[in-house]
């Protein structure tokens, strides 16, 4: 396992697309950020697009073969005004996955270091 990549880690792009799904759900349901991912249900195409373009940014930094060619982290989120809370929640969705499916404490510590590095990225307020 030490020489496996982050990628191959959380499963390559089958393991991503399953844990995407989950933490997407799990958004879904979470009430300090769900108001934010409710609306996407009755946008299915926007839906679809907003976990390829996840699943490839995981990839692509996991050490995967994909190249992300989405927007920036800074353009994705600009004029949303995320809080730290919702931050906070969604780190905590993506943590509570990566339990679920079983995913070990090293790979869940560099998925989670991935995510604080994006804070100032994302957290607009």
């Amino acid at each position: 396992m030490e020489n496996k990549s982050l990628f191959e880690r959380l499963g390559g792009s089958s393991g991503i697309a399953t844990l995407v799904e989950e933490i997407v759900a799990k958004h879904m349901e979470n009430p300090v950020i769900r108001a934010r991912f409710r609306p996407y249900l009755e946008m299915p195409e926007k839906l679809a697009q907003t976990k390829k373009h996840l699943c490839t940014f995981l990839e692509a930094g996991g050490g995967g073969p994909q190249q992300y060619t989405g927007r920036s982290m800074p353009d994705a989120h600009r004029g949303m005004n995320i809080s730290t809370n919702e931050y906070i929640a969604a780190l905590d969705d993506i943590l509570a996955v990566l339990r679920e499916q079983h995913i070990d404490e090293r790979t869940q510590q560099e998925v989670l270091a991935i995510a604080y590095s994006l804070k100032g990225d994302i957290v607009h307020v």
